[in-house]
């Protein structure tokens, strides 16, 4: 099947012909928050593609040579997708286009939209920074419902990845939208509270983290 095209000699116009059909960035999205993954994680992370659209897009990526597919040995023993260093190139079009996209997120989600918590790493590494870095390396456990996200904390940065850890030095737990305005600094969190989060462990250690723009 021929590869449509916007016809144009421009680099705006050839790039979105590769990566500018519905759901592809958002497929690069999930292997750049997971790394390699299986299509059943893939499908997991991109609620409403039909699995033929999925498997049609993963193609189209394959022959872009943006993500690269090879069989796990076990116990694993399946086949996991990852991105190439030309597919991990995208990395700061998908940070500039979440910077970009945080107003429209303001007033709450639509009626009928998904969450996923690991989604959350997103805007922890685009908006936070560690404003102690001689102070002790530390842990935030974020939970929105579902897989939680971890926020490591040291050396006047913060890096994000989802999944747990055994002893946070603090947490948070709380509707996506209170956690966005904690992590954006829209909310503070005596307000952040009155709305339902809950904190557990060392708040000093919450306050430490704070927004690149304040």
């Amino acid at each position: 099947m021929p590869r449509r095209s916007y016809g144009q000699y421009c680099a705006v116009a050839k790039a979105l012909d590769v990566v500018g059909d519905r759901w592809t960035l958002l497929i690069v999205r999930e292997l750049l928050l997971r790394g390699p993954a299986r299509y059943t994680d893939l499908r997991e992370g991109l609620p409403g593609i039909a699995t033929n659209l999925l498997a049609e897009r993963l193609r189209e990526l394959e022959r872009a040579e943006l993500v690269a597919r090879h069989d796990a040995p076990p116990p694993v023993a399946a086949t996991l997708f990852e991105l190439t260093d030309r597919g991990r190139e995208l990395e700061p079009v998908l940070d500039a286009l979440g910077r970009w996209g945080v107003p429209y997120m303001a007033e709450g989600p639509d009626a009928g939209d998904v969450f996923r918590s690991r989604w959350l790493a997103w805007p922890a590494e685009l908006f936070l920074t560690d404003t102690e870095p001689d102070a002790p390396r530390a842990t935030v456990e974020l939970d929105a419902g579902g897989e939680p996200v971890v926020l490591e904390i040291s050396g006047g940065e913060v890096h994000a990845r989802p999944g747990t850890v055994a002893d946070p030095d603090a947490a948070l737990s709380g509707t996506p939208q209170t956690l966005l305005g904690v992590l954006s600094g829209t909310l503070d969190l005596a307000t952040a509270r009155s709305r339902g989060l809950e904190l557990r462990g060392d708040e000093s250690v919450i306050r430490r983290v704070q927004p690149l723009a304040a």
